[in-house]
């Protein structure tokens, strides 16, 4: 998801999405303790996405 897509979700999608990601994060990390995950990348990629929402979050709530 880039930045351009996240501009586009309202507040509420953003919230959920982000609770959604956090979670599929969580879920990725246990599963690749347990046995590698085919795409260690993915890891990397959800953390950068979460803090993508967690960024737009904070500039519409200064606004």
């Amino acid at each position: 998801m880039n930045q351009k897509e996240i501009k586009i979700l309202s507040d509420d999608e953003l919230m959920d999405k982000l609770v959604s990601l956090t979670n599929s994060l969580y879920e990725t990390k246990v599963a690749h303790a347990v046995s590698p995950i085919e795409n260690p990348l993915q890891v990397r990629s959800l953390r950068r996405t979460i803090a993508r929402l967690k960024t737009e979050i904070s500039k519409r709530s200064q606004k």
